[in-house]
């Protein structure tokens, strides 16, 4: 028999190769961690809408190993169909093979209503009806009548007042037209997926477009293998479609490139001119000297450590929008002076934003120069909290309103060398230009490593036992302070080769 979930539905609708992949080259699959955030805002969004109607009851059960009990959760579905549940969350269907669970199927006189939750702001995405018009198809086989058809998405505009809103927080848009003319492409879909399914040769699919639709491929880099490395995917902030484009005319490698003819700017065809010859490393003195002119004494590094949390959790926050937590921040009050080093960490039980603005305008008078790398982040973020505390906003504008950008000089192409491969975050230009400094790699802290798994632990910070819960923050402390010593290097070598 043809097994399918809505889940593999979905990844073979937007390419064959995904599902065929995921079966018989598992090992292939590549999570990252944003992917890995989206599954968990997912799961949270999920649950949470549950309670989006009222009284619900949920089929979601487990066996010992774990692992989901679906013929337990089919049977409970059967038992509070026949009871009349109103609302019936993770429904879960199962005709001939093909199987899906509704987030939440709703009563609507003799028919049912399926509401799809998503952990999205928008609900335009084509996969969401795609995902959708699977669940109408499996739903309707089963003998259910299927009247309406709903995405229930996040609305960022939502504040937080201290009361949790959910038909504030959550929109509901009608999508029952757009699933009715995708329903018409199913049995077909279906058929094909079987028949690539059950072969063991891999589908001849080439890259296309699908393979960054919507988000990138978790196999891009399996189906990538036997380009040249680097290649035309790695261009500096080339369109993915305009690198697919030189892709499928033959244009492979960097020295493709070259012979194409294909117009490159000055950063790009840098990027590819040093990755074929290493030139060492090149530096525009007069570019470089510009920058440095612009900045003044004493100098103060920031950078900022955020949550993202989809559920706002202090009043006055949205979905989504980056909370402050913490910040490093390395003083230099004259060339060649002792490096000063400051810090704050907030309380994960707590709004942190209140006493972290208060301790920025007290270790940041209002008016010095400071040095932010990728300013527009931290300049966002003092936006934002000179908003939510106007009696501290004057000062808070003022320090914003001084950061200078340590991104520019290398985003210009002031300096740049082979290692920097193109891109220019400070992950990137750090180890480049010291690769041998075991002070200024990141591997090297203990328990995290990058903004992701900081951002991670935080909110787990408040459920740890004390001993653990200090191991956490002072590795949040490391991490962070190692930011801003690292920009502290980089502006050093800036100096040194104007």
């Amino acid at each position: 028999m043809f097994y399918f979930s809505k889940s593999k539905y979905c990844d073979f609708k937007q390419c064959p190769k995904i599902p065929w992949l995921k079966k018989y080259k598992p090992e292939e699959y590549v999570i990252d961690e944003e992917t890995q955030a989206r599954f968990t805002a997912g799961n949270e969004v999920g649950d949470l809408a549950m309670g989006l109607f009222g009284e619900y009851v949920e089929v979601t059960s487990y066996k010992s190993d774990g692992s989901l009990d679906l013929n337990r959760m089919k049977a409970l579905t059967r038992q509070y169909l026949a009871e009349g549940r109103e609302n019936i969350c993770e429904a879960s269907f199962d005709h001939q093979g093909l199987y899906c669970a509704v987030d939440i199927l709703r009563k609507n006189g003799d028919g049912y209503d399926i509401y799809e939750v998503k952990s999205s702001a928008s609900p335009d995405h084509y996969v969401y009806i795609v995902d959708t018009s699977y669940q109408k198809y499996v739903l309707q086989k089963c003998g259910l009548k299927v009247k309406n058809v709903f995405l229930v998405t996040i609305d960022t505009g939502y504040v937080f007042d201290g009361v949790l809103d959910l038909h504030r927080l959550f929109k509901i848009t009608e999508v029952t037209s757009l699933v009715d003319e995708e329903m018409g492409t199913v049995e077909e879909s279906l058929r094909e997926a079987e028949r690539v399914m059950s072969s063991k040769d891999e589908p001849a699919i080439d890259l296309s477009a699908s393979c960054n639709q919507p988000y990138a491929c978790a196999f891009f880099g399996y189906c990538t293998r036997n380009l040249p490395s680097p290649s035309v995917f790695h261009l500096y902030r080339l369109a993915y479609g305009k690198k697919l484009q030189l892709y499928q005319s033959g244009v492979y490698s960097y020295e493709d490139v070259l012979k194409s003819g294909v117009k490159l700017n000055e950063l790009r065809r840098r990027q590819v001119e040093y990755a074929l010859e290493d030139k060492g490393t090149y530096v525009d003195k007069v570019g470089i000297g510009g920058f440095l002119q612009t900045l003044s004494y004493p100098l103060y590094f920031l950078d900022f450590e955020t949550v993202q949390p989809v559920i706002p959790r202090y009043i006055g926050t949205r979905p989504y929008q980056q909370i402050p937590v913490q910040y490093s921040l390395h003083i230099l009050t004259e060339p060649n002076g002792t490096l000063e080093h400051r810090e704050f960490l907030g309380r994960s039980e707590e709004d942190p934003r209140r006493a972290l603005a208060e301790r920025l305008t007290s270790d940041i008078p209002a008016d010095v120069c400071v040095l932010a790398y990728n300013k527009g982040f931290e300049c966002g973020r003092i936006t934002e909290l000179a908003e939510a505390f106007p009696d501290l906003a004057e000062h808070l504008l003022k320090i914003r309103d001084n950061i200078k950008d340590l991104l520019d000089p290398f985003q210009k192409g002031y300096y740049y060398n082979r290692d920097m491969g193109g891109s220019f975050s400070i992950k990137s230009v750090l180890p480049a230009i010291f690769p041998d400094d075991p002070k200024l790699n990141y591997h090297n802290l203990e328990g995290v490593h990058n903004g992701s798994e900081a951002m991670e632990l935080f909110p787990r910070l408040k459920d740890m036992p004390a001993d653990e819960r200090a191991e956490a923050e002072h590795n949040l402390l490391k991490y962070c302070e190692l930011d801003t010593f690292a920009m502290v290097k980089l502006y050093e070598e800036l100096k040194r080769v104007s």
